[in-house]
């Protein structure tokens, strides 16, 4: 066991310790699971709704307390952490409502009937990153809970004090030990372990694409089922025919929300020769109006980013390669503080627009119509997300089937609803979360034939 130290990023501060899983501890969790997953799978779909939708009432009553930790924790705006708690209630309920309607078939075949069957996976290993501790934590357990597997979790070390709280509520709601366990600890022991271990049958990894991809590696040899959600570098393409105002006025939170530390982030601006002036014109006044500062104030829209180290990574990206058009204002006193910064490059294989900065930092392009505009939003090995402004109907059509991405938005940059389904092209990950199918993904189809003559 170790010991881990937590800070506040907004003031560097030591909020208290956890203590982190060995090896043998996993080890010991994830019998429980495996032990865990043949009386759970075996309750009845309604009771198990039941139980996830008391788990969602204890979310809902504890709100404020679970939004509170990750503002302590995460340095996340109170607004933000309050919708990413409601998140959390939001989808237990929806998976729970998923548990009576995860239906096989009948298909016709001579001779007998022929039925399929949704059988749960055993043991589902989530980890989780430190961007977004709580909701993404649910897009997995909420779902893979309510198809009747067991849940291993693993938080990231420096935020996993939701987590932990989560674990807690979901015994208080009644669900059996060992269903949902929550296990803090190093990547490297845990969550290599979960990727080790044979009685795990599947991983749910959300973080960067080099992880990801030796995760992938790792489960190759047990063909271990895989969901992962990776890196990106997303466009947000901005046509002159588009309301200019209101595509400046909103670009700054297409990426500098949670400090510019989402793969959905529309971290590289593409706008139109014609409008470029103009949009700039109206970008700096929208960037200087973001209000950076202490995240538990309602007012608050940008907090600090996670870490002394991760700020200077993000800072890193401000060299000599890279022009500065103008940037906003952030605290000057501790913590891990870093401006809302635009760009502007016209070198397409600069840094600045080929690498996931990950923190609110932001690189402005031209570009000369649709053809030129889908070349350079595809010109990434990511496709995660990215917003189209435009209103031309049929522009908007031909450009969200054009770009390589699995999640677009027009005339917004909403892309991430519990209902709808969500997931990378190329190097952004493999397989969908949330909506619709999420439980149907976390179970494998029996094909049952009976014969009749």
């Amino acid at each position: 066991m170790t010991e881990i130290q937590l800070l506040n990023p907004s003031t560097g501060v030591a909020i208290g310790t956890v203590v982190g899983l060995d090896l043998q501890a996993t080890d010991q969790a994830i019998d429980r699971a495996s032990a865990a997953f043949p009386s759970w799978a075996a309750v009845a779909p309604g009771d198990r709704a039941r139980l996830l939708r008391r788990f969602a009432d204890l979310v809902d009553a504890n709100l404020e307390e679970l939004a509170q930790l990750e503002v302590t924790n995460s340095g996340h705006t109170i607004s933000n952490a309050r919708w990413e708690a409601g998140n959390v209630r939001d989808l237990l309920e929806f998976s729970a409502g998923g548990i009576e309607r995860l239906y096989g078939h009948q298909i016709p075949v001579p001779g007998g009937i022929d039925l399929t069957f949704r059988e749960p996976l055993g043991v589902v290993g989530i980890i989780v990153p430190w961007n977004f501790p709580m909701p993404i934590a649910a897009w997995g357990f909420a779902p893979a809970l309510a198809a009747g597997n067991t849940v291993v979790l693993k938080p990231a070390e420096v935020t996993p004090l939701t987590a932990i709280r989560l674990g807690a509520l979901a015994l208080e709601a009644g669900i059996p030990e060992g269903v949902f366990q929550v296990l803090p600890g190093q990547g490297s022991i845990v969550g290599a372990r979960f990727v080790s271990n044979e009685k795990v049958a599947k991983i749910c990894f959300t973080g960067s694409t080099p992880v990801g991809t030796s995760i992938m590696a790792g489960c190759a040899p047990q063909v271990k089922r895989v969901t992962l959600e990776l890196g990106g570098k997303s466009a947000n393409i901005v046509f002159a025919d588009s309301d200019l105002e209101r595509a400046a006025a909103t670009a700054p939170y297409g990426v500098f929300d949670n400090a510019g530390q989402d793969c959905c982030a529309r971290s590289r601006i593409l706008v139109e020769e014609r409008a470029y002036e103009r949009f700039m014109e109206l970008l700096e006044p929208a960037v200087n109006g973001v209000v950076v500062g202490d995240p538990s104030l309602d007012s608050t829209e940008m907090g600090p980013l996670i870490t002394e180290a991760h700020k200077a990574k993000v800072s890193s990206y401000l060299d000599s390669e890279a022009e500065v058009a103008f940037q906003g204002s952030c605290p000057d006193g501790p913590g891990f503080w870093f401006p809302p910064t635009v760009l502007t490059s016209t070198d397409p294989r600069s840094k600045v627009v080929t690498e996931e900065i990950f923190g609110p930092v932001v690189v402005v392009q031209r570009f000369n119509g649709e053809a030129e505009a889908l070349r350079m939003a595809n010109d990434t090995p990511f496709g995660l997300s990215g917003s189209i402004w435009t209103n031309d109907l049929g522009r908007a059509v031909r450009v969200a089937r054009g770009v390589e991405a699995g999640n677009l938005s027009v005339n917004s940059h909403s892309s991430v609803r519990y209902w709808t389904p969500f997931g990378g092209m190329k190097q952004s990950g493999i397989g969908r979360e949330l909506g619709p199918d999420a439980l149907a993904n976390f179970t494998e189809v029996k094909n049952v034939f009976i014969a009749t003559s």
